[in-house]
């Protein structure tokens, strides 16, 4: 990890805790607790949409807002749109885990550090203003109009950056995540969340409990 310059994050479910933050923000408008999982549940078939061709590249505000529709009319809720665009924002509000801020202020001082997000960069900017997340950069799936695991995300956002692949780390709480950035050829950090991953699946370069923990 010497030769790392700089650290790229997940960030829904690695650095913010979405489930919480969502299930909030859905109770405001007198919703079950339960839309925030159900909702959650479109994230991938809704990515798989534009991944498989099936739809040109949108951004994440747009795949959310078709997904809270089908979660609404599967619950037989019929919520004034109004109130749907604001839920739609609430993406760009959620809270960081208690050890991310301190974690990445810490690594900013040694690493470059940047969101690799399917988020595009908008919701990231939005996000990083309200959890206080320190970012150098914003990167991930709007820089290459794809969305992860396709490897031109992680590429594109070490290109971005002027680096080697192997002079960046993906970091996330998603084996998933680092299997596919592995494949593209970064280093990988797991970092498990009770909401995600919680035990590593394979040798990834560091396996750290929180983010102050990836700092060398």
């Amino acid at each position: 990890m010497d030769q790392v310059k700089a650290l790229i994050f997940d960030v829904f479910g690695t650095t913010v805790d979405w489930r919480g933050s969502m299930i909030r923000h859905t109770a405001r408008f007198g919703l079950p607790e339960e839309t925030a999982d159900l909702w959650r549940d479109q994230y991938q078939p809704q990515l798989e949409t534009v991944r498989s061709g099936r739809r040109p590249w949108v951004n994440l505000d747009v795949l959310h807002r078709i997904g809270l529709d089908i979660v609404l009319a599967e619950l037989g809720i019929d919520l004034p749109d109004r109130y749907r665009r604001t839920l739609v924002k609430a993406w760009h509000a959620l809270d960081p885990w208690p050890d991310v801020v301190a974690g990445l202020t810490h690594l900013k001082e040694s690493h470059i550090i940047a969101p690799c997000s399917n988020g595009h960069i908008a919701q990231s900017v939005n996000l990083a203003k309200y959890a206080g997340l320190p970012w150098d950069a914003i990167l991930g799936a709007e820089l290459a109009h794809a969305y992860k695991p396709d490897p031109a995300v992680y590429r594109a956002s070490a290109d971005a950056l002027g680096l080697a692949y192997d002079e960046v780390c993906m970091v996330a709480a998603h084996n998933d995540d680092l299997h596919a950035a592995r494949a593209a050829g970064l280093r990988t950090a797991f970092v498990p969340r009770p909401t995600e991953d919680s035990e590593p699946d394979s040798d990834w370069d560091i396996v750290a409990t929180t983010f102050a923990e990836l700092a060398p």
